[in-house]
């Protein structure tokens, strides 16, 4: 099932996932007991990422497929970097076998230890990855990223959400956002797509706070902001309490931030799991997206 289907047909909010593969084999048992127990959440789909580079790719393939055996409808990440038309379409088939069929469509991030030039790769952009599967696999549903702040490289709101509109009318079946803290900024991107005739689902994403490090890690590399009032009210938490303090403080926003994101109409929320449960269940016990009413 595509999931732009599934989520156009969803007749209440619901949870999505995102997971990494483990880079360790070891690893795995603790990996699928995690995906187990975020079971309960009902999950729409799940995601599965993969590194800089496209390093873990066989990872994420072996992951999403076992996933998708285990009865989730999954998701593999793709990426321009290293991407050549042979692989994407080799890949894609070993994914159409394993009985996915849905890829996320990035450009992604180069390695971070290689010279890189964007202009001589067969994929430049994720609209060029969007075009391409849409046109070798019809039938794969296609995700793709879009942000309520500006992606790093961009030079204003306007510049990204053209790049965003042009992934969409390349084939894109809906998005889902970077992490962000400003409700305010979801808003405005959604309404700026559906003022350009766009009404694709745009699933925005929220990230459970796990540390203040964690945190500052993640800002300094997706480029999102965040509001003073919050990340002094974390600072202070921390200063009080401590990591624990911290989690205490991210759940309590993040609680209030999915609330405020349905009301607007959001149709779902994507979790950034972290391969954590704990506080992905109680963020979506506390939040009681089954509380909402039906749609329409």
């Amino acid at each position: 099932m595509q999931i732009g289907d599934l989520i156009r047909s969803a007749r209440r909010p619901f949870y999505s996932l995102e997971f990494f593969p483990p880079s360790d084999a070891a690893q795995l048992p603790a990996f699928y007991q995690t995906a187990e127990r975020l079971r309960a959440l009902d999950p729409l789909y799940i995601s599965v990422t993969y590194g800089a580079g496209g390093g873990k790719q066989y990872n994420t393939l072996s992951v999403t497929a076992e996933l998708a055996r285990r009865g989730f409808t999954t998701m593999a990440h793709l990426t321009c970097v290293g991407a050549e038309e042979e692989k994407i379409a080799a890949f894609l088939a070993e994914l159409r076998a394993a009985g996915v069929y849905n890829v996320l469509a990035l450009r992604g991030d180069p390695p971070r230890d290689t010279a890189w030039d964007w202009g001589k790769g067969a994929f430049q952009h994720a609209a060029d990855l969007v075009r391409f599967v849409r046109e070798r696999e019809p039938r794969m549903g296609i995700g793709v990223a879009a942000y309520p702040a500006p992606h790093p490289e961009s030079p204003s709101f306007a510049e990204d959400r053209r790049h965003t509109a042009v992934k969409l009318r390349a084939g894109a079946d809906f998005a889902v956002t970077q992490l962000f803290f400003d409700t305010r900024e979801y808003a405005a991107l959604v309404e700026s797509l559906q003022a350009e005739g766009l009404d694709v689902p745009i699933v925005p994403g929220i990230l459970p706070i796990q540390s203040f490090d964690s945190l500052r890690r993640v800002l300094s590399l997706c480029g999102a902001s965040i509001p003073a009032k919050f990340y002094l009210g974390l600072e202070e938490a921390h200063a009080k309490g401590g990591n624990a303090a911290v989690r205490e403080e991210g759940l309590a926003f993040a609680v209030t931030q999915i609330r405020q994101l349905l009301a607007l109409g959001a149709p779902g929320i994507h979790l950034y799991t972290l391969n954590k449960a704990d506080l992905c269940l109680r963020i979506a016990q506390e939040a009681a997206l089954q509380s909402v009413p039906e749609k329409g």
